[in-house]
């Protein structure tokens, strides 16, 4: 039996995942989230010896390791779940890896959802909910859009814009958990930050 889909999800990117602190900010993540969050090896930039070399050393920590979009690099290190873009591999095909994997999809709105639910996915990835540096070109979808996607049933991680402030509001709109880039990995505290989005979100 395959253990809870953690609440919290600390996603990298390429500047993250390059960064000479990278282990001390994982360290401090893990030992504040435990189980509970998980590390996501993720930088669509990235060759495939640095997203691998990414994902080997957020694998020593105790929290679950995520892969995105590289099932190989999941396969290796036999990690606990894979997050799939919404133009990338059906999550049914996916399964056929390792059907002990959680296999997200991200999506932007609720055909999105209703189609990665068709496909198999235990999971969504919603966003952007708020404005955000990392997509600054798409429009947020805001609460309400959240919630409707929340409705189809599947658990919804909110990501975009979310920091530990906004996390009970995407709780109350639905949202299973969240996800973050600069909210934890660039928190004058990463520890803190995620202490704190866990305490909104229980």
């Amino acid at each position: 039996m395959r253990p809870p889909l953690p609440h919290l999800h600390a996603i990298t990117d390429e500047r993250i995942a390059r960064r000479p602190d990278l282990d001390d900010l994982a360290r401090d993540l893990a030992a504040a989230g435990g189980a509970d969050l998980a590390l996501h090896a993720r930088g669509r930039a990235l060759s495939g010896l640095e997203h691998y070399d990414l994902a080997f050393r957020l694998s020593v920590f105790p929290s679950p390791l995520f892969i995105n979009d590289r099932l190989d690099i999941a396969l290796a290190l036999n990690a606990e779940g894979v997050q799939l873009g919404h133009a990338g591999l059906p999550p049914r095909a996916a399964r056929q890896l390792n059907p002990r994997w959680w296999i997200g999809r991200s999506v932007h709105d609720v055909p999105g959802a209703e189609a990665a639910r068709a496909e198999g996915a235990d999971y969504l990835v919603v966003g952007p909910v708020y404005a955000t540096a990392t997509h600054p070109d798409r429009a947020p979808l805001g609460l309400e859009r959240l919630r409707d996607i929340a409705r189809l049933g599947l658990p919804v991680i909110a990501i975009g814009g979310v920091t530990a402030a906004r996390a009970g509001e995407v709780k109350v709109a639905g949202a299973y958990g969240v996800a973050a880039i600069r909210a934890l990995w660039d928190a004058a505290e990463p520890g803190a930050a995620a202490r704190q989005m866990l305490e909104e979100l229980r």
